[in-house]
Formats: C-alpha cells, sequence, structure tokens
C-alpha cells in the first residue's frame, strides 16, 4: 500500500470521504512534503488545481487532516503555522530556522534519543514526542554578508 492509500484509508477509518478538495490539498501536501508550506502557500497551489476552492475550505480541510494525524502543524515563530505530512514511522525530527530569509532545513536523525531515555528513567515521564527549532543563518545568508 502506498502512501497515498494509507493516508485514504485513515481518513475512511475515522469516517471521512475523500471528496475532490480533500484529495487535492493532500496531493499538493504530499508533493511538497519538505517545504513546510503554510495554509496559504498550499492554497495557491490548491487553487491552481482546482481554482474554485476557497480559502476556508483549505483551512478546515488542514485542521480536519491535523486532528486526524494525517499533517503536523508547526510553529516557527513567524506569524503563520506551516504543515508537513505526518510519516508514520518518523519520530519528530529537527528544523534549522534562517533568521534572515526563513528557510527551513529539515535535520535528520534524532539528536535527543539518549536525553529522552535519561528524562523517562530520572522522572518516571513517558516521552511520546518532542519538537525542537534551531534559529541561525543557513548558509546562501552567510556568504552574503
Amino acid at each position: 500500500m502506498n502512501e497515498f492509500d494509507k493516508l485514504k484509508e485513515k481518513l475512511k477509518e475515522k469516517g471521512f470521504k475523500l471528496t475532490t478538495q480533500r484529495r487535492v490539498i493532500l496531493d499538493v501536501i504530499m508533493e511538497n512534503k519538505n517545504k513546510h508550506l503554510s495554509s496559504e502557500e498550499i492554497y495557491d497551489l490548491v487553487k491552481r488545481k482546482y481554482p474554485e476552492i476557497g480559502l476556508a475550505t483549505v483551512y478546515r480541510t488542514l485542521q480536519l487532516f491535523e486532528e486526524l494525524g494525517l499533517v503536523y502543524k508547526l510553529n516557527f515563530d513567524e506569524g503563520r503555522n506551516r504543515y508537513e505530512l505526518y510519516q508514520e514511522d518518523a519520530h519528530q525530527h529537527h528544523h534549522l530556522i534562517c533568521l534572515k530569509c526563513g528557510n527551513v532545513i529539515e535535520m535528520e536523525g534524532d539528536l535527543l534519543e539518549d536525553l529522552e531515555k535519561l528524562i523517562e528513567k530520572t522522572k518516571n515521564f513517558e516521552i511520546v514526542d518532542h519538537n525542537v527549532k534551531f534559529y541561525g543563518y543557513c548558509s546562501n545568508c552567510r556568504n552574503k554578508v
């Protein structure tokens, strides 16, 4: 079963249909899965494929997708939320955020695995996920100075 079929099945399990609008929004998110798009950026891309869709529909669909665990809503402290596709077997990864251009770079690998184990052991606390953001300047912006 491919990734799209898994997401479609998850919608169905929760009692939701894959409407044309939801399908187009899901397609756009999957086509741009490493880009951390905002709802407005998703709307702009969806509108090219499905011109009659409204911004409110995109907002409601993203909220539904988040509630169903299909997408993560990310806040990079820039005044808007961004979204990325939920990957079932992936532990939360970290993000590097450029303060100048706003570029977001994914940091693969879990840098905090040992710290999580220590916290769980010493504090009797089960960690299910975490989110870490590093702020600085990307190589392009550093080279322009």
